[in-house]
């Protein structure tokens, strides 16, 4: 990526000021009607450029340079708009690990994501569950928001120079919310009386905030015993109350969340269907689910509009993921009995997307880049830093259908740290044996280039976070056989179940279980999945070093924190069975992990410790992946796999056969520790 000279700062300031437009506005009569962009950015993940820090080049389909020409474009054809952001903004990406933990950021300094959202000119936004990931301490100092930590206030430093606001997160010694609950945004706009007359009048838009309640299952070692955390409808009703003797035009409720229709509870993470039903609220921006909403993946939905963008008759949008999308609800307001009212006839929402076509992307704008030049030239050199080589290639084309390459060096790092840390902390379990479980977080869904892909070559710290894309820490739970199969069943959820009569083509990949929760798990483990069984039955021949696993044995099973503490509601893990917690990230873990090999080749990896049981079907079963890559599973000696077809987007179809699988090579500790028995 070519990163252009400092642009004058007027370019930037003069798109920040379309935030506010002061004047002196005018009283409304009925009958005036306006149209108002809500103008929605979500789930950026500090993709602030169109660049691939893992592959080291620039990716036009991601950006959020890219989304702040499409809010440009926007606000040129809507003369009045507001533009929220619905979280999980500040993490996602090297950058923002580097931001965090490497060279943390001074408190006068901001955030690169939020410099780029300052240029844009934003009026609101809220707090997704990643906000939380870095901890408190580090979300208070980024976001300009003081709080009370640990019985100390902590210091105001540079934030967004818009509100933050958030309603169900609460300081778990005086109760307060840690941020402002709730903010009103007036702006005056042009309206038009019903003779025609063009008007300049207020509206006063309330923006209320909501993060997902699971937070404190995912962040426990962040937020246990520091906040509390509410339901998002029951938060709504705290509220809206106060909201509402303010006399606000309109409420937008901003909820870094999705849709579901499933009973209510106060821990739901994707609670938008219920608060779209909490009497008040006007519109409700979502987020969280990684996809866009007016969409195909809500079709059906009982009370969902899916095609205009309405849920339980109030407009709704999620605008994507990745800075891939702009989401726009075009409000059509009418002034009547002296208040603004949305005409739902002429009321439409929508996700533009930065790409339209393949091949076809709006360009960045220019002023974006060069106010992060700096922190992104920092990270493309850091991560750049060498820890090795490697003799194969690392990829996660074919996880889900056994090539295990790129996890069992995720595995081996993990369980290698355990089997030596473990005993200092708790020698009465230095016999346990010790597994390792880890799953692929990149499995295309992103697109066809959203997979880890580690060629053979030297080995850098991008190597090493291409490996393990978040930024969790490492921890291991004690559990026992039962639990290992229970933990092995969830995790076979991901794949549909196969009919060996159905003669058409049946799909492999659940795709509403994501790839991050196909935990594979290895260490002296073999084990079969057996697809044409129910959910909850399919785990077959489960063994420990040869021998078959009963319920009571024990294990140690390392994994991460978030998994550990309940992340993916796994039977069993709740964060009450944690025997070691540790502050080190499984990043940094497999990166000292490598650069301790020096030199890494299959007999360094545990072998593959699963497969799918033998089965005849009379169609195909298929999958998608990334296009052209069949030759990586027969490298990594995943046999049956042949590409059906391409499918015009960069992926393509896949045909595995079920028949005649053999069995894995037999799992284990390395080749080199093999050679050195009771080291």
């Amino acid at each position: 990526m070519s990163l252009r000279p400092l642009l004058p700062l007027l370019a930037a300031a003069a798109l920040a000021g379309c935030a506010s437009s002061p004047t002196t506005p005018a009283a409304a009569p009925d009958g005036t009607r306006a149209d108002v962009a809500i103008l929605e950015t979500t789930d950026v993940h500090a993709n602030v450029l169109s660049w691939d820090y893992f592959k080291a080049k620039d990716d036009p389909t991601v950006g959020y340079e890219r989304v702040a020409t499409l809010i440009r474009r926007a606000r040129a054809e809507f003369s009045n708009s507001f533009l929220f952001d619905s979280g999980d903004t500040i993490q996602g990406t090297v950058l923002a690990d580097y931001q965090a933990m490497v060279t943390p950021l001074g408190c006068a300094q901001e955030l690169a994501i939020y410099q780029a959202m300052d240029a844009v000119g934003y009026d609101g936004g809220t707090a997704g569950n990643h906000e939380f990931n870095y901890g408190l301490p580090f979300l208070s100092q980024v976001t300009g928001t003081p709080m009370e930590i640990d019985g100390k206030r902590t210091t105001h430093c540079a934030g967004p120079h818009f509100p933050l606001v958030l309603s169900n997160v609460f300081d778990a010694k005086s109760g307060k919310p840690i941020f402002k609950p709730w903010t009103m945004v007036t702006k005056t706009i042009e309206a038009y009386s019903a003779d025609g007359s063009r008007l300049q009048v207020p509206l006063k838009v309330a923006i209320i905030g909501f993060t997902p309640p699971p937070i404190l299952k995912w962040d426990q070692r962040n937020l246990q015993g520091k906040v509390t955390v509410s339901g998002v409808v029951e938060a709504a009703q705290r509220y809206l109350p106060q909201i509402q003797a303010e006399h606000p035009d309109l409420v937008v409720a901003i909820l870094h969340g999705g849709l579901n229709t499933a009973p209510y509870t106060s821990d739901m993470e994707n609670g938008g269907w219920y608060l779209a039903g909490v009497p008040g609220i006007d519109v409700l921006l979502l987020g969280h689910s990684h996809t866009e909403f007016p969409g195909p993946r809500y079709d059906g939905m009982k009370d969902v509009d899916a095609k205009r963008g309405f849920v339980r008759g109030k407009p709704a949008v999620m605008g994507g993921f990745f800075g891939k999308d702009l989401g726009v609800i075009k409000l059509a307001l009418e002034r009547q009995s002296g208040r603004w009212t949305i005409d739902r006839d002429d009321t439409h929402c929508e996700v533009r997307p930065i790409c339209p076509q393949k091949n076809r992307c709006v360009p960045a704008d220019p002023t974006i880049a060069p106010l992060v030049a700096q922190a992104h030239n920092a990270t493309v050199a850091y991560v750049n830093t060498p820890i090795g080589e490697a003799k194969l290639r690392l990829s996660s084309y074919f996880s889900d259908e056994g090539d295990m390459t790129a996890l069992a060096v995720v595995n081996a790092a993990q369980r290698d740290y355990v089997q030596r840390e473990l005993p200092k902390l708790h020698p009465e379990l230095a016999g346990v044996p010790v597994l390792a479980a880890a799953a692929a977080f990149r499995t295309g869904f992103g697109g066809p280039d959203d997979y880890t892909d580690v060629p053979p070559g030297p080995l850098t710290l991008r190597s090493a976070a291409d490996l393990y894309f978040y930024p969790n820490t490492l921890a291991a739970v004690k559990t026992d056989g039962a639990g290992v199969k229970a933990w092995l069943e969830t995790s076979a959820a991901r794949f549909n179940r196969i009919d060996p009569a159905t003669p058409g083509e049946q799909a492999l990949i659940n795709t509403h279980v994501p790839g991050f929760n196909f935990d594979q798990i290895q260490g002296d483990l073999a084990y079969v999945i057996d697809v044409s069984k129910p959910v909850g039955e399919r785990i077959v021949e489960l063994r420990y070093q040869g021998k078959p696993v009963t319920p009571s044995q024990p294990f140690i099973v390392a994994t991460n924190n978030y998994r550990a503490s309940g992340g993916g509601n796994f039977p069993g893990l709740d964060g009450r069975n944690i025997v070691l917690d540790t502050t080190d990230g499984v990043r940094e873990i497999v990166a000292a992990w490598l650069k301790r090999i020096g030199t890494l080749d299959r007999a360094e990896l545990p072998g593959t410790s699963w497969r799918f049981a033998a089965l005849q079907t009379r169609g195909a079963v298929t999958f998608t992946a990334a296009a052209g890559k069949q030759a990586i599973a027969a490298a990594d000696g995943v046999a049956g796999i042949r590409q059906l077809r391409e499918n015009g987007d960069g992926t393509a179809t896949y045909a595995i056969d079920l028949a005649g699988r053999v069995p894995p090579k037999v799992d284990g500790q390395p080749a080199h520790r093999r050679r050195h028995a009771g080291h």
